[in-house]
């Protein structure tokens, strides 16, 4: 399957079910935040699909609510989390899945624009290589969007 029988059902405004559909079982995870990104790929190299949900929520380090990167495995059928993370480098405004990699969309705190690339590293996303950076908005989202 090409989202490896990940999908995303709203319930309402601010509740969403991740589900997680195999030849034998039908498995959810509740997300009570709004989503604002819902796509699929093999985020750790493990030759399995898995979930990658952009959230927005506080968490207990950064409190303001802010876009989150929420991870997702298949693990024996069931939706388990592989990472929830709280902070990724810059202020997070988008993301995409691109090439084994997390390609984000990042302001500064002085208003500038990084894109910025993220590879699996164990235990979560390691910084690889900026594409761009202390850029605007435009140019950001050109190299943002280029495959």
């Amino acid at each position: 399957m090409k989202n490896g029988g990940f999908s995303l059902i709203q319930r309402n405004d601010s509740l969403y079910a991740l589900t997680l559909q195999t030849d034998s079982t039908n498995d959810q995870w509740m997300l009570p935040y709004p989503v604002y990104r819902f796509c699929t790929g093999d985020v750790d190299s493990d030759g399995s699909i898995d979930a990658i949900v952009g959230v927005v929520k506080g968490t207990r380090y950064y409190q303001e609510k802010g876009r989150r990167l929420f991870i997702f495995k298949n693990y024996h059928g069931l939706v388990r989390p592989l990472w929830m993370g709280s902070k990724l480098g810059g202020i997070l405004e988008d993301f995409r899945f691109t090439d084994g990699k997390i390609r984000s969309l990042e302001r500064t705190t002085d208003g500038k624009y990084v894109v910025a690339e993220y590879r699996w590293a164990h235990f979560g996303m390691g910084f690889e290589r900026f594409l761009v950076k202390n850029v605007g908005k435009e140019e950001a989202m050109n190299m943002f969007n280029q495959d």
